[in-house]
């Protein structure tokens, strides 16, 4: 049934003027695979660095983005492409393929995009998809000496596309791996591949199907090879590849899936039972039920609606292969995102989503009508180019937690070329009057710790990690902070008592924030003892009401301020089966 699908959607393809521009792999590429198997000269390495490397993730910090200015008749996408740069433009370089750097620029200018932050660099050219044959981004000993890796790109009468990676790399004056001379060859596209940063890899086995016997490339790879190949020049420890969608032509990932960061997957969603929902779903169990994120904890998962064609229908229903709308198809750049948008009813909640998902991140949408139909969108024609000298901070974030007494450990890897000049976290539990800073110490092996103050069940708790390179540079983790930060519960009740059951009510400190006084006020429904304290933001006790055996009714008493410094302070409140927390800001 895959077969058959996969030939009735190439021989469409293969009728129209564009066929050699088109996603999708045409019939006269198939029938010249083993005429392009003969190896380009001007690679400067085959064989695999001679040191450990890691490939970042998507999401880390990139100097910017690769993009190829083609387009197909009449030009349609040139508008997406001018789109891709203006926004890509403001947070990284934007660097372009171009057979013509004049007429590129101009353009750009006549559609008002500024020529401030991109770089043109003139060679031949074939197709815009730059995902699938572009640079792959690689370190040294995990941050060190900026590297590319080509693959052999699986399309054949597209040498000019083959070879951009080595045009780039030339360009930016940077070294270059290819995976193109045996027992290192490896057939593969980057719309069918995704690292977490830490080891991990995902694909498609569409991977294992071109390198293996009979995958049409004269390449006998067993999985072992593959994965082999992968480790020597990607530095992947761990590959994990899913089984190939039903209707999507092309086989890659990119199309139903992406990595937000190195703990959360964004995986399209289909109505039950449609398209290629059942496999997505198959496969997305495979992965959870199989494997842990790189911290050893369950993946996150969050769907988004795969959008159907504006006829409503999906790709293999009741008008066959038809488009193939994804909205996981998106560029992260930095702080940027660039979601694909199609039509109103879809796009709203899938903007949504990205925005919710991705807290302190620009995400805007382009439209992609007029892309789509041949087989990929956003993420299909732009490539991150990784950051000169990075500074790579590995955290697991902290977990809500029952713990009101003992301090909580924020623990970071952090690795730089230069060395780490200063180390710091950023924490608050109330984010409207900042974050308090702890400096991080180095315990072991480019491990960095700091200890935020034990507080009160009831608290929610605000933090991020900064860290300064001796080069001069700094990043945060996540990379936009403080415009997204990680937080956590502080769950349970204060010194054991069970909230059980309400007999008692506390309102809320009033005023607040509190000056000179604030007046406390609860109720009783019954004669009981009361305990009232005032806590400062490290979890020591500044005062203390012990009050006992207090009639049932209503009571108020003002609670002076004048001696408290500005910050935030936690008033908890018990009685019988109650403890109730609220939160005092002193403003001075």
């Amino acid at each position: 049934m895959k077969n058959t699908l996969a030939l009735i959607f190439l021989i469409a393809f293969s009728q129209l003027s564009f066929a050699q521009s088109v996603h999708v792999m045409t019939p006269s590429e198939i029938n010249a695979i083993p005429g392009f198997l003969q190896e380009k000269s001007f690679m400067q390495f085959t064989t695999p660095p001679t040191v450990s490397v890691r490939t970042p993730g998507q999401f880390e910090e990139m100097q910017g983005v690769f993009i190829c200015w083609e387009a197909y008749t009449g030009g349609a996408q040139y508008p997406i492409l001018a789109e891709i740069v203006d926004y890509a433009q403001e947070v990284g370089i934007v660097y372009i393929a171009t057979d013509d750097s004049n007429s590129t620029r101009s353009y750009l200018t006549s559609h008002g995009v500024p020529l401030t932050n991109i770089k043109c660099f003139e060679v031949a050219t074939n197709t815009i998809w730059a995902r699938d044959y572009g640079p792959n981004t690689i370190y040294e000993n995990e941050v060190s000496n900026l590297s590319f890796v080509d693959w052999k790109y699986n399309r054949t009468n597209r040498p000019d596309d083959d070879a951009q990676p080595v045009n780039l790399a030339q360009t930016m004056g940077i070294p270059v791996y290819s995976t193109t001379v045996a027992p290192h060859k490896l057939v593969h596209t980057g719309g069918n591949w995704m690292a977490d940063g830490h080891g991990t890899a995902f694909s498609s086995k569409l991977v294992l199907d071109e390198n293996g016997a009979g995958g049409g490339w004269s390449q006998n790879l067993s999985e072992a090879d593959v994965d082999s190949i992968e480790k020597h020049f990607m530095g992947i420890t761990r590959y994990i590849k899913m089984e190939t969608l039903p209707y999507d032509g092309i086989h890659h990932i990119d199309m139903h899936m992406k990595l937000l960061d190195e703990e959360t997957l964004l995986i399209a969603q289909y109505p039950t039972g449609v398209s290629d929902g059942p496999q997505i779903e198959t496969n997305l169990n495979y992965v959870t039920s199989n494997f842990l994120n790189c911290y050893g904890r369950p993946y996150k998962v969050i769907r988004i609606p795969q959008p159907p064609q504006s006829n409503g229908d999906y790709p293999g229903g009741t008008w066959g292969n038809g488009d193939y709308l994804t909205y996981t198809n998106a560029l992260i750049l930095n702080n940027l995102i660039i979601v694909p948008s199609y039509y109103e009813e879809y796009d709203t909640t899938a903007l949504r989503i990205w925005k919710e998902s991705m807290p302190g991140y620009n995400v805007h949408m382009i439209d992609c009508n007029d892309i789509i139909g041949y087989s990929g969108a956003l993420h299909c024609i732009t490539h991150e180019v990784g950051v000169a000298d990075p500074i790579f901070i590995s955290h697991a974030h902290l977990l809500d937690t029952y713990e009101t007494v003992n301090p909580y450990e924020v623990k970071a890897y952090i690795k730089t070329t230069s060395g780490v000049n200063t180390a710091n976290v950023f924490w608050s539990i109330d984010t409207s009057l900042g974050y308090s800073m702890l400096n991080m110490t180095m315990a072991l092996n480019d491990t960095f710790v700091a200890n935020i103050p034990a507080q009160v069940a009831g608290t929610t708790i605000w933090y991020y990690i900064q860290a300064n390179s001796i080069s001069g540079r700094t990043v945060s983790k996540p990379l936009v902070a403080p415009g997204g930060v990680y937080e956590f519960k502080i769950l349970g009740t204060i010194g054991g008592l069970a909230n059980v059951e309400n007999t008692a009510e506390f309102s809320e400190p009033y005023p607040n924030p509190a000056n000179e006084s604030v007046t406390l006020g609860y109720y009783l429904s019954a004669n009981e003892n009361v305990l009232i304290q005032l806590f400062d933001i490290s979890g020591k006790e500044i005062f203390a009401l012990d009050e006992k055996n207090i009639n049932a009714g209503t009571h108020t008493f003002q609670l002076s301020t004048a001696a408290l410094s500005a910050g935030i302070y936690s008033i908890s409140f018990k009685s019988g089966n109650t403890t109730i927390i609220r939160k005092l800001v002193v403003a001075k």
